[in-house]
């Protein structure tokens, strides 16, 4: 069976109502849950982007199942910084945190005023932080010198066993380079195409682990509202890598969506008024080779989504994987 899991948009909403959403969400019966990592929203509409380190701590504190979150280490954030953050919280929730390591966006990590390096630079990049992560949860003390610096560092509060630490990953050719050193794949809902690609080539690879996937959905009384949602509160979604990588600023997304068609939204938001037909879709996306698979909905108001994944979307699902 096929794990369902919530996922939790620091971008849309502020950060004591997600909370009170990921409680929510384990009430409803999703099997654990996730979030973003963001600095800034992706348009100014969103309006929201609270800190996840500090946000997934009161959530794990507040629930009983697993929280993961997206991170970026590097530029932004320091990996030493990251180390001790990840220590801390599986120290305090064991076993019910875990990661996925990712390249960054522009969007969330110009601010140092660093300069934004090119893809393989920021592949590079991760990797040193995700080896220095990785041997300072281990105990060492840790000198690097490389894209990242460190200088005789170690983190002291140390959990039993460290995280589980992910890679993140939208094509074929990042999945398969991370297989070398990752604990497990995320990705997000393309074209089915697309995805078995994504999945095939990190398992052909050598990669281990649960492949998980994030699928952006929106559920309303009709298509009609449905998609009205969709366009209203994730028209970022009409963007997509390498473009969603590059862009700085919130209103630089805006700028780039606007005259595009809006009904090529549909191709990255699940847009439904049953949750018969949703739950179907989204099996058939979990049957490529998922072992876990978190739901977005795009919409701010996350009440009602959850009233109807506890009723109806939710069973269903787990009927059918």
């Amino acid at each position: 069976m096929v794990f369902i899991g919530f996922h939790a948009s620091h971008e849309q909403i502020a950060p004591s109502a997600l909370l009170d959403a990921v409680v929510g969400a384990e009430r409803a019966g999703f099997d654990g849950a996730m979030c973003s990592d963001h600095l800034a929203p992706w348009t100014p509409g969103q309006g929201e982007s609270g800190f996840a380190l500090s946000w997934i701590a009161a959530a794990l504190a507040r629930t009983r199942f697993s929280i993961g979150m997206v991170n970026a280490p590097g530029q932004r954030y320091h990996p030493v910084m990251i180390a001790q953050a990840f220590a801390t919280l599986e120290e305090m929730f064991p076993g019910r945190f875990w990661a996925a390591m990712g390249s960054g966006e522009a969007v969330n990590e110009h601010v140092t005023g660093e300069g934004w390096p090119p893809k393989p630079v920021r592949n590079e990049r991760l990797r040193e932080s995700v080896d220095v992560i990785r041997r300072l949860m281990d105990g060492e003390e840790v000198d690097h010198d490389g894209l990242v610096r460190v200088h005789r560092a170690r983190v002291w509060s140390l959990p039993s066993e460290p995280p589980p630490l992910f890679a993140t990953a939208v094509s074929a050719e990042t999945a398969a380079w991370a297989a070398s050193w990752a604990q497990g794949l995320a990705t997000v809902a393309q074209e089915p195409a697309a995805l078995q690609r994504v999945v095939q080539s990190y398992r052909d690879a050598g990669g281990t682990g649960p492949c998980i996937l994030q699928v952006h959905v929106s559920l309303a009384e009709s298509d009609e509202a449905a998609f009205a949602i969709a366009r209203e509160e994730w028209k970022n979604g009409l963007l997509s890598p390498p473009v969603t990588w590059d862009l700085e600023q919130p209103e630089d997304f805006e700028a780039a969506v606007a005259g595009l068609d809006e009904q090529e939204l549909r191709k990255s938001v699940l847009v439904d008024h049953d949750p018969s037909s949703l739950a179907g879709r989204i099996a058939d996306l979990a049957e490529i080779g998922f072992d876990r698979v978190y739901l977005h909905h795009v919409g701010t108001d996350q009440s009602r989504f959850l009233d109807v994944a506890a009723s109806d979307l939710i069973p269903e699902l787990k009927e059918r994987v």
